[in-house]
């Protein structure tokens, strides 16, 4: 399985097995991504936290047997836009909504993003987030 796709510059997609190992790996592949774009300091942990809560979110609640979920990022000149997608469309988190089965995890998210939010996809769900990288 190829789980990397180059893209341009810029541009990151990586897709991953929906598994618990498979949302470790989004979090390190996309800090190394961030170090070679060169974004360090407090947005860069910012946008590792991101990632890292999505895509723990994507392999718990969003997993399908036998399905990947995706991560893109795209940096801006002043922020990261981060997408994850899953193939469980039905399973969708309220933005503002009260935290459940015991996770603060996006509330962690909305305080760490300027914006975040669910959009539908063909087959499942992508839940995204721009982290700025303005002190």
């Amino acid at each position: 399985m190829k789980s990397e796709t180059s893209t341009p510059a810029g541009e990151f997609t990586l897709r991953l097995s929906a598994t618990r190992r498979g949302a470790r790996l989004a979090r390190l592949f996309a800090v190394h991504q961030l170090h070679d774009w060169g974004v360090t300091g407090l947005g860069a942990e910012a946008a590792e936290l991101v990632v890292a809560e999505l895509a723990g979110n994507a392999a718990s609640h969003g997993c399908v047997p036998g399905r990947d979920f995706e991560v893109r990022m795209w940096l801006g000149d002043d922020h990261v836009r981060i997408e994850v997608s899953d193939a469980r469309g039905e399973r969708r988190p309220q933005p503002g909504g009260r935290p459940d089965e015991g996770g603060y995890g996006l509330m962690l998210v909305a305080a760490l993003a300027t914006a975040w939010g669910v959009k539908d996809r063909c087959v499942g769900k992508t839940v995204w987030a721009t982290v700025s990288l303005s002190p």
